[in-house]
């Protein structure tokens, strides 16, 4: 990846900045146009994966229809080349009332300069009664 591509730490927080704003639009402009998502739960080995643009936005949206007020807080970020990681604690309610809060992390690849593979992994935490982490 040449220094003109090279995501950075302050790109990936600014991807993480569009999660919490529930920003499909803003989301979608760091994603290649050949992107992956590899969602953390569902029945295939890595979770559930959407290939490709439209079915890329369809996966990020599913994760505000299933939690309203789903967030991703504290997080750590780092870039290696063409890999990075973004640490974070996710928190959200089902409709059902049902709260989970779980550490998790994102796996990226990029390629020139934008996301093209996003691989997400979440702890298997049963639902909590409180807020407190």
């Amino acid at each position: 990846m040449d220094q003109q591509n090279q995501v950075s730490v302050e790109f990936l927080q600014a991807f993480s900045d569009a999660w919490n704003r529930h920003d499909l639009d803003g989301l979608m402009e760091f994603m290649a146009d050949d992107c992956v998502f590899q969602a953390a739960g569902g029945p295939e080995l890595c979770g559930k994966t959407f290939a490709g643009r439209a079915a890329v936005r369809e996966g990020f949206a599913l994760a505000w229809q299933a939690f309203p007020d789903a967030q991703w807080l504290d997080g750590v970020h780092f870039v290696c080349g063409d890999r990075g990681v973004s640490e974070w604690t996710f928190t959200g309610t089902r409709a059902d009332g049902t709260r989970i809060e779980a550490r998790g992390v994102d796996i990226f690849t990029f390629r020139n300069g934008k996301i093209a593979v996003k691989n997400a992994f979440r702890k298997d935490r049963p639902p909590v009664s409180g807020a407190a982490r």
